[in-house]
C-alpha cells in the first residue's frame, strides 16, 4: 500500500471553499426575479449541480416560460459577481491541506461542477490568497459532456494529470460529488457540508482541520 497518493483531487463548493451561502443568495435572486421562492431544501435538491439539473428545477419550482439556458445565465450573472466581491470562504483545513500539497510538490487538480467563469473567479481570488496558482489542473462543469454525478470529470482530471484515478485521492461534500469520484475508481474522504453523505460507502471526516494528505489518503483502507 502507497503511503500516499499520487494526487489530490479537490471539490471546489463546499470542500474546498464555503460557496453555499452565495449560491443560496444567487439562488433567492434569481427565482424571486422569476416571481417564485427558494428555500433550503431547494438548495439541499440542488446541493453539487451539474449547472442543468439546477435550472431544471428552478424552472419547474418557478413555471417560468424562460428556457434553462437563459435560467442559467442569470445565475452565473449572479454568482460571479457575488465571488469577485467576496474574499476566499476556506473550509476548515482546506487552506492548510492544499499548501501542504504545494510543499509536498503533490499534483493537484480542481474537479468541479460549477462552469468555468465561476471557477476562474474563485481561482483568482485563491491564487491572490496564496500567492500562487493553487493547482495543476482544473475541470470545470463545461469542461465535460456528462458532469457530475457522472464519473468523466475525474477521469479526465486523473489523465490530465497523467494519472490513474486509483492512486487518486479525492475529496467531496455532497453525494453528486462522492458518487462521480467513487465511480471514476478514486479514493474518497467524503467532507459532508450541508448533505448526509454517510450511506455512501466512502471515507468520512468530519473536517479538513488537522488532517494532512497521508492522514487522509490512510483513511481510504
Amino acid at each position: 500500500m502507497s503511503t500516499q497518493p499520487a494526487a489530490v483531487l479537490f471539490d471546489m463548493d463546499g470542500t474546498l471553499v464555503d460557496t453555499e451561502g452565495l449560491w443560496l443568495q444567487a439562488e433567492i435572486h434569481v427565482m424571486e426575479a422569476l416571481g417564485s421562492g427558494w428555500d433550503h431544501e431547494d438548495q439541499v435538491e440542488c446541493l453539487g449541480g451539474p449547472l442543468e439539473r439546477v435550472t431544471a428545477h428552478m424552472r419547474r419550482r418557478s413555471g417560468t416560460d424562460l428556457n434553462e439556458e437563459t435560467i442559467g445565465e442569470l445565475l452565473l450573472d449572479q454568482m460571479e459577481f457575488r465571488l469577485l466581491a467576496t474574499p476566499p470562504a476556506w473550509r476548515p483545513g482546506a487552506r492548510e491541506l492544499l499548501i501542504e500539497c504545494r510543499e509536498l510538490g503533490m499534483p493537484t487538480a480542481l474537479v468541479s461542477a460549477s462552469w468555468t467563469r465561476l471557477i476562474a473567479a474563485v481561482s483568482h481570488r485563491l491564487a491572490e490568497d496564496l500567492g500562487t496558482d493553487p493547482f495543476d489542473v482544473v475541470v470545470a462543469g463545461d469542461d465535460v459532456r456528462n458532469s457530475k454525478p457522472h464519473p468523466e470529470p475525474y477521469r479526465l482530471a486523473a489523465g490530465r494529470l497523467g494519472v490513474t484515478t486509483s492512486m487518486c485521492l479525492a475529496l467531496e461534500d455532497s453525494p453528486t460529488g462522492v458518487t462521480s469520484a467513487r465511480d471514476a475508481g478514486c479514493r474518497v474522504v467524503a467532507v459532508p457540508h450541508l448533505a448526509d453523505v454517510s450511506h455512501l460507502g466512502t471515507a468520512v471526516t468530519a473536517s479538513l482541520a488537522g488532517m494532512g494528505v497521508t492522514d487522509l489518503w490512510n483513511l481510504t483502507f
